[in-house]
């Protein structure tokens, strides 16, 4: 009975100790799912990172492209406007915002290197290392499960023993009180006994045995195996929750690294809005369209009561060319038989038909074109001098050193050189001629000088006689409607000849030719250096003046081409030379 009452009180002391076994699994699997959201966050910011990237190099792209969008095009009219202050402030607040953008794609650079990269490193590291931990916490939950059910099953194998040895006690002692039963019977029945309990005994020793075994396991398992499992979980979140942390101070360092060089570029433009002159720009429009004519003079007052003193002005209100009104005759022709002439040579001007020495510009503005035009050929001689130098160089080298290359193998190039610089000096001297005309330092003229001259000036006439018609377009190119820019020419009609009976003008005054002329163009008429002739118009700040030399001969001459000698007494009659 001793026996059966050691032997309950062992299975209620086996189930208070195991009944601590469960809850460990329980934490496994919170645990697990903790470090697993821990992930997923980390994930979700380099995702975040990663799209941030995206969209700095998008941006610095498009900045890229804005900025080349309004940079001027090579060999067009926009690199000539980013001479005044204003443009060119545009232009370097182009270039900066090209630094900008580069700014931009340092940041993206700088991102994807120091964050997206490592970290994406560190979640595939760190989903090793969680793998590795859980295992081991399933594998010491697995192993003190086996000696569990060790345990068990000693439990069992002790308690049927137990039950067994219980039985053969209770069966001996039966056979023990009865007197009908055998010596030998009672005997066998005690053996039985004693055999029973031998074997309970022993199932005994071995369920004790396993039983330290197991506590020492549980032990372990909840004292040492699993805190040690869960300190190496606690220490891998830890170290993630730091390394997001880092990574956060990462993203907003990368930002503050680059402000330094976005403030500089910011300054720069401040920088170049503040070196915007306006004084220096209105000077350069001053000095880009400066013509170089005198202002016209006063109208002079027309006295309708004194028809033969009458004079006609092609600027006053009473404008006959304008207006469509009678036009009196000269050279056998109607003054409408200009027109077409006007219209052909504006038409020639915009299609950039000028004439070499830009004789169709005025005088300012021919006297930079021609400079213009010097300083490029002199550039181009300068070229053409160097290549020859260093092809000299080269020969004297191979004579030298005849196995370095042959000496006659530069000569023709140098022969070409040397033609092409002979040709561009003779250009040089003849754009300096003309160059030196338009500055007054020539005081004589050739004839072959006057020839070309006079042939330009007269192909200027159509510009400048349009230019009382139309408007002059702020380059120096004439302007007009668009359905006369098309027109040729105009035919004859009878509105031509309406003025055939019309009288002619009267003088207003004489005038000195001092150069050659040659009148080839209609409307023009050509004089002889010292001729005498008269003044029927004077120069309305065109730059042409209408003479007469005749009753049948008379026609526009350059005013700079005549000394004019005005007689305001002057009488209508006519007097020929």
């Amino acid at each position: 009975m001793m026996f059966l009452q050691s032997f309950s009180w062992f299975l209620a002391t086996l189930s208070r100790s195991i009944s601590v076994c469960t809850p460990s699994q329980d934490q496994f699997d919170n645990l697990e799912k903790h470090t697993q959201w821990g992930i997923d966050v980390l994930e979700k910011y380099i995702k975040f990172v990663k799209e941030r990237t995206e969209i700095e190099l998008s941006y610095a792209k498009q900045l890229r492209n804005l900025s080349k969008k309004y940079q001027p095009k090579k060999n067009s009219k926009e690199e000539e406007e980013y001479r005044y202050t204003s443009t060119r402030a545009f232009l370097a607040t182009l270039n900066e915002m090209n630094d900008y953008a580069g700014q931009h794609e340092v940041i993206s650079e700088n991102m994807t290197s120091l964050i997206t990269g490592e970290l994406t490193r560190y979640v595939q590291e760190l989903k090793q290392e969680r793998k590795s931990h859980f295992h081991d916490g399933r594998k010491a939950q697995q192993h003190l499960e086996t000696c569990w059910k060790q345990l068990e099953a000693s439990k069992r194998r002790f308690e049927r023993d137990c039950k067994e040895a219980d039985r053969a006690q209770q069966y001996f002692e039966k056979m023990d009180a009865d007197i009908n039963v055998t010596k030998a019977d009672v005997e066998k029945a005690r053996q039985q006994a004693q055999l029973r309990h031998q074997m309970a005994e022993e199932s005994k020793a071995e369920y004790s045995s396993t039983l330290q075994k197991f506590n020492s396991e549980q032990h372990d398992h909840y004292y040492t195996h699993i805190p040690n499992i869960f300190q190496k979980i606690q220490e891998m979140e830890e170290r993630r929750i730091v390394r997001i942390g880092e990574s956060m101070k990462t993203f907003a360092e990368v930002d503050r690294q680059v402000i330094p060089i976005i403030g500089k570029c910011l300054d720069e433009i401040t920088k170049a809005a503040e070196s915007i002159d306006h004084k220096n720009d209105s000077q350069l429009v001053i000095e880009a369209f400066k013509s170089g004519f005198e202002p016209p003079g006063d109208v002079e007052f027309e006295d309708f009561t004194q028809p033969m003193k009458r004079t006609v002005s092609e600027s006053s209100l009473s404008n006959s060319r304008g207006d469509g009104k009678s036009e009196p005759k000269f050279g056998g022709k109607s003054k409408g038989k200009l027109w077409p002439f006007i219209k052909k040579n504006k038409l020639s001007l915009k299609l950039g038909a000028g004439p070499e020495d830009f004789s169709n510009l005025p005088p300012e503005q021919r006297r930079k074109k021609l400079q213009q035009k010097v300083d490029e050929l002199n550039k181009d001689i300068q070229k053409e001098m160097d290549q020859r130098d260093a092809l000299t160089k080269m020969k004297d080298v191979y004579i030298k050193n005849p196995q370095m290359g042959d000496a006659a193998s530069v000569d023709h190039r140098l022969a070409e050189l040397g033609q092409n610089i002979e040709k561009l000096r003779l250009e040089v001297q003849k754009f300096e001629g003309w160059l030196a005309e338009v500055e007054g330092r020539l005081p004589m003229r050739t004839e072959q000088a006057r020839r070309q001259s006079g042939l330009y000036e007269a192909q200027n006439t159509s510009a400048v006689n349009s230019c009382a018609q139309d408007r002059e377009s702020p380059d120096g190119s004439y302007t007009e409607e668009q359905s006369q820019e098309t027109e040729m020419k105009v035919p004859a009609t009878d509105f031509d000849d309406e003025f055939d009976d019309e009288e002619p003008l009267p003088t207003i005054g004489t005038c000195k030719a001092l150069y050659t002329f040659e009148g080839q163009n209609e409307g023009t008429i050509s004089v002889a250096e010292g001729e005498m002739l008269y003044v029927i118009e004077e120069d309305k700040g065109d730059g042409w003046t209408r003479i007469r030399r005749n009753e049948d001969e008379e026609g526009y001459v350059p005013t700079s081409y005549v000394e004019v000698y005005l007689d305001k007494n002057a009488k209508g009659a006519m007097t020929y030379i």
